[in-house]
């Protein structure tokens, strides 16, 4: 795991951080937040501690902290899920919060056009759950309900590191029909199925939107000392017929994939495990292909004419980095 990374969760590789606030998700509202601000929580790197370091109002914290209630009752903050979607279940990170954690906490949830308000109606999705300092807590949901926010009730007062919800994205797919979109993209419901190393950052994160904004933000393996080569494994939003590919290696310039090449199939029964064999011998869709530098890779007459595909793997040779993987078709 890379210092960029959450931690690994029990919710299946399908499952994104849905309160991702690079896919678009907020922290809205908080009944407090005297000692660290509510957005911290969502920060997608691993919270760090900083010896010595305070602000006007205490020590400085990497997470969200309220103060000490001195009343009755309990403090909660308001979520807004990246995209609306069906949640597996929740981290909640105390990491560096050994004397001012929450005692327990529990998680609401809604779907709403709009954010919530007064007349909102809440389902509790995860029930209170006792806490300890310096942890993760992985809390699985109650519900398969599609939902557009939650709510994080933490007893009586505290502070929280990150909060993670992870899921699916819920798209209405039968709207795509007929329309030229990137299936690679982790809002339509794309996903990481396996890799061979993710020792710099996950494979997940070339299905982003958007360009990345650092050497970071990208699939990155470690320096191959044996021979052979990486890949990883991705799940199409939709099976399709691939007529575009976009291979981004933005900010990787001592790193890149001095080449890459995709494999591809129609995958219509497997477990992700057997996926993983299978994908040796999978048609080439994109042959071998020399790689640059910081640099957008765009290639449609070299791709391979072999009909609608569901799985894709993503080859790079011997190793390295790339930012983002695009794969535009029209949608069968």
């Amino acid at each position: 795991m890379s210092s960029h990374d959450a931690a690994p969760h029990p919710f299946g590789a399908a499952a994104i951080n849905l309160l991702d606030p690079r896919l678009g998700a907020a922290a809205l509202s908080a009944s407090d937040e005297f000692f660290a601000p509510k957005e911290r929580m969502l920060n997608p790197d691993v919270a760090v501690f900083i010896p010595g370091k305070y602000d006007d109002n205490g020590k400085w914290m990497d997470g969200w902290e309220s103060r000490r209630k001195r009343v009755a009752g309990h403090d909660h903050c308001i979520c807004r899920l990246a995209f609306p979607g069906r949640i597996a279940g929740f981290d909640i990170d105390t990491s560096h919060f050994t004397g001012n954690f929450p005692p327990a906490a529990s998680i609401d949830a809604c779907r709403i056009d709009g954010d919530p308000d007064t007349a909102t109606a809440w389902q509790t999705i995860a029930p209170a759950t006792s806490l300890t300092g310096n942890n993760h807590h992985f809390i699985a949901s109650d519900s398969d309900d599609v939902f557009t926010h939650v709510r994080l009730n933490i007893y009586p007062d505290g502070g929280v590191a990150r909060l993670r919800a992870y899921g699916r994205p819920v798209t209405d797919c039968t709207r795509l029909r007929g329309q030229r979109v990137n299936v690679a993209a982790v809002e339509l419901g794309a996903y990481a199925v396996a890799c061979s190393d993710q020792h710099y950052g996950s494979p997940m994160r070339v299905l982003f939107p958007g360009r990345g904004i650092n050497m970071g933000d990208g699939w990155e393996t470690r320096r191959r000392r044996e021979p052979g080569n990486d890949w990883c494994i991705l799940a199409l939003a939709q099976p399709t017929a691939i007529d575009e590919i976009e291979i981004d290696t933005a900010h990787f310039k001592g790193n890149f994939p001095d080449r890459c090449s995709i494999q591809a199939a129609m995958v219509t029964a497997a477990t992700d495990q057997s996926i993983v064999t299978q994908s040796m011998f999978w048609q080439m869709l994109l042959p071998e292909q020399k790689m640059a530098m910081d640099k957008q890779h765009v290639y449609k007459g070299e791709i391979g004419g072999i009909g609608p595909v569901s799985h894709v793997r993503l080859n790079v040779i011997p190793d390295g980095g790339v930012s983002r993987l695009r794969l535009w078709g029209r949608v069968a």
